[in-house]
């Protein structure tokens, strides 16, 4: 069932006023910057962060427009007239900087200049006080909440298990299995795992990966190169994608802040199911498993010592693939949000130097599961068990938060 969006008098005011920059927008690119750009996160640990961020965002701007949708977690008291880009802003910036305390300086400067732009008074106070309130109850939600714990993956060296890949040999991004979930149940999630290594399933999936997502293939099309690059970009396209949206939407502060946070923290509880899943069944990745296809006992598949992805494999067990879990999450919370499959969007990625357009969710995910493929790092199997699991998640997250007051 499609939750209408609702809009209120303060939206048509805004809608009838000269536009202004719209500030969840801005601080969403703020985000970005503190997250990827400076800190390097991980896609994963970056959709916590983004999480955290966004909901705090979401809580200020509901409590402002007179929450029309249900909290995250508070709505704090707020008068007629309080500044909502010094909500946001507040609420951002103080996520923020409790999230990478050695960028207080850059943040502050940010946070500065939008307090800048913003006349002094009480409209400006009540704003801050608002998102002082909301980024102080996502803090004290989110401290101690298992992030970047010392977990480590189980390694196996029988047939099928995970190991460490190539090129580092890392352990990497095993405490999101046990991260504090923002919304559902993530243990109440299951998936069917991977098929027997002696079964036609894996021998088919293993020879797709073989052939189309080996770094020399010749029966890979340049089109799908190009996605698989795309895809893969650590500076995720999904960031972008968002904002877009909002633009081409002209979505006002509610209801971007609103989007934001059905995507990010669906994607986040995704994520988690999703990371548990991998440790549950800890299985093998392509780059591991073709050049020792000789020990699987399946006779349809065969060594290949010398075999490389086109793309590096994520420190992590292969199934469910997680991008797959994220993505799903997104594309399902941003129809939800929208009530309709049929959305325009593009983004551009620095990796692959081109920018890539689709007319539907729907294409860009079904596009999504086979990129996996193409850049070697997953089995059909994976990408499309971790679609129906971040699909699952985020139903679940989004039938209980952010819906109307009331519902």
């Amino acid at each position: 069932m499609t939750v209408p969006v609702v809009f209120t008098a303060t939206t048509a005011q805004s809608a009838a006023a000269t536009p202004q920059p719209n500030a969840v927008i801005t601080w969403n690119v703020h985000a970005q910057n503190a997250i990827h750009e400076v800190a390097r996160q991980s896609p994963t640990a970056a959709a916590r962060s983004f999480a955290i961020a966004q909901g705090a965002v979401y809580d200020a701007v509901n409590a402002i427009a007179g929450t029309p949708y249900k909290p995250y977690l508070i709505a704090p008291r707020s008068r007629p007239g309080d500044s909502t880009p010094a909500a946001v802003a507040t609420a951002a910036y103080r996520t923020l900087e409790w999230l990478f305390p050695a960028q207080a300086g850059s943040l502050r400067t940010q946070y500065e200049e939008s307090l800048a732009a913003i006349p002094d008074g009480p409209s400006e106070r009540g704003g801050i006080a608002v998102g002082q309130a909301t980024a102080t109850a996502m803090i004290n939600a989110r401290r101690n909440d298992g992030a970047f714990s010392d977990a480590t993956w189980p390694v196996g060296t029988a047939p099928g298990q995970w190991r460490p890949t190539p090129p580092d040999f890392l352990q990497v991004g095993a405490w999101f299995a046990t991260l504090k979930p923002f919304v559902i149940d993530p243990g109440n999630y299951r998936t069917p795992g991977p098929p027997a290594l002696t079964s036609a399933a894996y021998a088919r999936d293993l020879n797709e990966v073989k052939t189309l997502g080996s770094a020399t293939s010749t029966t890979r099309t340049p089109d799908q190169t190009d996605a698989a690059i795309w895809w893969d970009d650590p500076r995720l396209v999904e960031w972008s994608i968002k904002r877009q949206l909002a633009t081409t939407h002209r979505l006002g502060a509610l209801q971007t802040s609103r989007m934001f946070a059905m995507v990010d923290i669906a994607a986040a509880d995704a994520l988690i199911a999703c990371y548990q899943s991998k440790k549950r069944w800890s299985f093998w990745r392509p780059v591991t498993a073709i050049p020792l296809a000789d020990t699987d006992g399946n006779p349809a598949t065969d060594a290949d010592p010398a075999w490389t992805p086109l793309r590096t494999t994520a420190p992590s067990p292969e199934y469910p693939s997680g991008h797959a879990c994220f993505t799903a999450a997104t594309t399902t919370a941003l129809h939800k949000f929208f009530g309709r499959d049929n959305l325009s969007f593009s983004a551009h990625s620095a990796d692959s130097g081109t920018t890539r357009h689709y007319h539907s969710l729907s294409r860009a995910m079904a596009e999504l599961n086979q990129a996996r493929v193409w850049a070697g790092v997953h089995y059909r199997f994976a990408a499309e068990d971790g679609h129906r699991l971040g699909d699952a998640v985020s139903r679940d997250v989004l039938d209980r938060a952010f819906g109307p007051r009331g519902n």
